[in-house]
């Protein structure tokens, strides 16, 4: 599976901003079968403070919606189940498990309202994304080196731009 350029910005929000010391993209449950078909946009892993950080990611720059915002909400409460799932079966050592959803646009109204019902999911959306998008863009001014983040790396170059 490509990873797709918003799980790059979650990425390197994860690794630059929260610390992580690893980083992984479309994780697919080990074994195969109907399970292994339900990846894991993001996840971040943060030894130091024992947390793991599962990250649902949709990059729609029209807006949020899958079919229906009735069929979107659907969706993504599964996605968010999936996430337990896994965090259930395959990092029990982590004493925080932290499970969020980013999008750059949502439609204000039904969807942020059905979405901030799904219990437990940080909600990093509309203005708060692009809150995280600014944080990049400060730490892109002040790092140089090469992260491994094409997306962190593109911000780099925009940072250090001259006339």
């Amino acid at each position: 599976m490509i990873t797709e350029i918003g799980e790059y910005i979650v990425g390197a929000y994860l690794k630059l901003i929260l610390k992580c010391d690893f980083i992984d993209y479309n994780v697919r449950p080990p074994g195969g079968g109907l399970k292994g078909l339900q990846e894991l946009d993001v996840i971040g892993l943060d030894f130091k403070e024992s947390t793991a950080y599962l990250c649902e990611v949709t990059t729609h720059i029209r807006g949020l919606l899958y079919v229906t915002n009735k069929e979107t909400l659907i969706r993504i409460a599964k996605k968010h189940r999936v996430q337990k799932d896994y965090a259930k079966k395959y990092l029990k050592t982590f004493s925080n498990i932290q499970y969020s959803f980013w999008s750059p646009v949502v439609p204000v109204g039904i969807l942020t309202e059905g979405l901030r019902k799904i219990d437990g999911l940080e909600l990093i959306i509309n203005g708060k994304y692009k809150k995280c998008i600014g944080k990049l863009r400060a730490e892109a001014k002040s790092i140089t080196h090469d992260t491994g983040n094409p997306f962190f790396r593109m911000l780099q170059i925009v940072e250090h731009m001259r006339d």
